[in-house]
């Protein structure tokens, strides 16, 4: 049976792969422009399911937000309780999954639900079953690994991965970093209208970088590969080729 994925043993890693590197932060960077507005606004009740090590909502508690914290994993909740307590800051936190707690909490203005989707057994359902705790009007800041993006990579790095694309067998089996169930925008897209939902932003992370080759990216000038990713990041078709996808959506 398939089950979502826990980091409890990857959380080094995850700590050095993911935020201690340049694409880490503008992962970063481009969520909070996306929330900017939301971030200003007066003090919202936020969920955070699957925080990791919440920065965003941290980022979001250091302006007077009310925060909820829940993740499978110990070590990532115990982590982000930790960055809390050091800037002072309060959170409820919850040691459970997502869709667990879903049915024991009330209703949200703002929903995170960040790089999560791609790490569990059923994401769709997963992805409805969250989605029906923000409340009329409010948002869900959906973050989510880019199938489209895993495709066209590992075509562009041919050989013997091309008949595994074929047949749709080349998908991280969820051991490291390479995600289980990369979602298609369209289908992520299609869903969330379903559920009732309005598209406000909409964004590609890194829809350039992660297409150059080690060769390539040790002689190009990142201040400039990020100004050319800042500019096409938002504009359609290049916003659905990125390693991830940031859609904020409003409830109807």
């Amino acid at each position: 049976m398939k089950q979502d994925r826990n980091f409890d043993n990857l959380i080094d890693r995850f700590d050095r792969k993911v935020y201690a590197t340049d694409k880490g932060q503008w992962r970063l960077k481009l969520l909070k422009e996306d929330l900017h507005a939301l971030q200003q606004s007066p003090p919202l009740d936020i969920w955070d399911a699957g925080c990791g090590f919440a920065q965003i909502s941290q980022w979001f508690a250091e302006n007077g937000h009310r925060l909820l914290l829940c993740d499978i994993s110990k070590k990532m909740l115990t982590r982000a309780q930790a960055n809390f307590e050091q800037a002072g800051l309060h959170a409820e936190c919850h040691h459970r999954s997502a869709q667990s707690l879903a049915a024991d909490i009330g209703e949200f203005d703002l929903i995170l639900f960040h790089a999560v989707l791609e790490w569990l057994a059923d994401p769709l359902y997963s992805l409805k079953t969250i989605a029906n705790n923000v409340k009329p009007g409010g948002y869900l800041s959906l973050l989510f690994y880019n199938r489209n993006a895993m495709v066209y990579s590992n075509t562009l790095k041919g050989g013997w991965r091309l008949p595994h694309l074929l047949n749709d067998s080349y998908i991280g089996k969820g051991h490291r970093l390479t995600p289980p169930n990369p979602q298609y925008p369209h289908i992520i897209q299609d869903s969330l209208s379903e559920l009732g939902f309005s598209i406000r932003q909409h964004t590609g992370i890194r829809v350039f970088h992660d297409y150059l080759p080690p060769d390539a990216l040790a002689q190009t000038d990142k201040s400039q590969l990020f100004q050319l990713e800042h500019r096409y990041c938002r504009k359609p078709t290049y916003r659905d080729m990125g390693r991830y996808v940031h859609i904020l959506a409003q409830r109807d």
